[in-house]
């Protein structure tokens, strides 16, 4: 990795809270980033992308009584810098005072050593142009070589991403973050009758290169994925079980997610308001929000206000046990912080971490057998969900199934629902939990939902 070392960002955040402080801001919070992406997409055998590119960033976060304000430049010259705390400190002369501002209660920040979570790779920032660009080359050609069906392609990328942070405040916190990132992604397209062109994806993403998939098993996963599709079409509307495939799955968990974190809450704008202790779902769901995951995609040592990074039991046998609040949201709702604020372009926010529901003892083939009549989701469309009322509908895609078969693709659905019944309605959970993602859920299934179709 190339760029700024976390010494060189430790103290360019120092030097800003100092000249902050300095300059009359109360507390002042200073975070220094740099990192380094590469990008290639290879299209039919043909380079069709290479980007590389280098970021380096300072955010300062200031106080002035109850007077916050926020700032963010790349430009990390003395007069960048000067610029950054003078236009910081004259916002806040312009703020209106919160009484729910302010920084975190220094009583709760975490103290070194922090925990070794292993989330930097080396290797990932050594992969160069060539090598990225045949990986993605052995990864399509895998797909295309699968079935001579497939002969057309929205191509294969390969990306990494390499980063470090320092975060500094004024109370005395000092915490340096790193991380990395790779994944290879292909999309193969087959023609249908008619000429429709079925479109399927694959994808693999690791922290460290060594755990990545290799690129031909993501090709062919990929070209059967898409040439499961061969044959879609719509289903008559109806009322029946409809199972989220893992990779659907961690969508529903997401939006719920959004439900939980304090911004939402302290506005009004979540159906799961005041729910703390009440049934939110099925008693197979449990929910586990974990910071702390060795090598986990949202893993983290600290949080973006400096608190320690906690594990949080969410939802327990469909009890809702906690929100996942930032310092401010937390005084605003007249609870506790729970360690789960990320900081992006410098003002603290709720966020989840590895946010995961956690598998089940069924096998995904025997779920599925266990199902007599309904859809297997394997891809949704659009964005219809009500965060205050939980009303859910999205387009659909996926496979119908009769008496524990898979009978035929199915395209072009609505599924919908409300989402707090959604999740009381869950009689099934896989044990295939993948944790690619930061937000990851093996397959479940909802005993009922409205699939809004046409003719067979």
């Amino acid at each position: 990795m190339t760029g700024p070392t976390s010494p060189s960002l430790v103290a360019l955040a120092e030097r800003v809270v100092e000249h902050a402080r300095r300059a009359g801001a109360d507390v002042a919070e200073a975070t220094a980033g740099s990192g380094w992406e590469l990008t290639a997409r290879v299209r039919l055998g043909q380079t069709e992308l290479l980007e590389e590119a280098g970021t380096r960033s300072v955010a300062l976060r200031v106080f002035r009584g109850q007077r916050a304000a926020v700032t963010a430049t790349s430009d990390v010259s003395d007069a960048g810098l000067e610029r950054l705390v003078a236009d910081a400190l004259a916002l806040a002369e312009l703020t209106e005072p919160d009484p729910y501002a302010g920084p975190a209660d220094p009583a709760l920040l975490a103290r070194p050593p922090f925990p070794e979570l292993d989330l930097y790779d080396p290797a990932v920032g050594e992969v160069g142009a060539d090598r990225a660009i045949e990986l993605a080359r052995r990864a399509e050609a895998a797909a295309m070589a699968h079935d001579p069906r497939l002969r057309l392609s929205e191509g294969a990328t390969f990306s990494r991403s390499t980063g470090e942070r320092a975060l500094v405040l004024s109370s005395g916190f000092v915490g340096v973050s790193r991380g990395s990132s790779a994944s290879i992604t292909v999309t193969p397209v087959v023609e249908d009758e008619g000429g429709k062109k079925r479109r399927g994806f694959h994808w693999a993403s690791r922290r460290h290169l060594s755990a990545l998939e290799e690129p031909e098993a993501v090709g062919v996963e990929a070209a059967r994925r898409t040439l499961a599709k061969l044959g879609a079409r719509r289903v008559p509307t109806t009322q029946a079980a409809v199972v989220f495939d893992a990779d659907i799955a961690r969508s529903v968990l997401g939006t719920l997610a959004g439900c939980l974190l304090g911004g939402a809450l302290w506005r009004r704008s979540s159906y799961l308001l005041d729910r703390v202790g009440t049934e939110v779902a099925s008693p197979l769901v449990t929910v586990i929000d974990d910071p702390l995951v060795p090598r986990g995609p949202g893993s983290r040592a600290f949080d973006g206000e400096g608190l320690a990074s906690r594990r949080n039991l969410v939802i327990e046998a469909g009890v809702l046990r906690t929100y996942l609040l930032d310092a401010y949201a937390a005084r605003k709702l007249g609870l506790a912080p729970t360690g789960s604020a990320a900081r992006g372009g410098g003002t603290p926010s709720a966020t989840t971490s590895n946010f995961v529901l956690q598998p089940g003892a069924l096998s995904r083939a025997a779920l599925l057998a266990s199902t007599a009549r309904g859809l297997l989701v394997t891809e949704m469309m659009g964005f219809g969900f009500n965060a205050v009322t939980g009303d859910f509908s999205r387009g659909a895609s996926g496979f119908w199934i009769e008496d524990g078969r898979v009978v035929q693709p199915v395209s072009e659905v609505t599924i919908s629902s409300n989402l707090d019944t959604m999740l009381r309605s869950i009689d099934a959970v896989a044990d295939d939990l993948d944790t690619r993602t930061a937000t990851a859920s093996p397959t479940f299934r909802v005993a009922t939902m409205t699939i809004a179709g046409g003719d067979a």
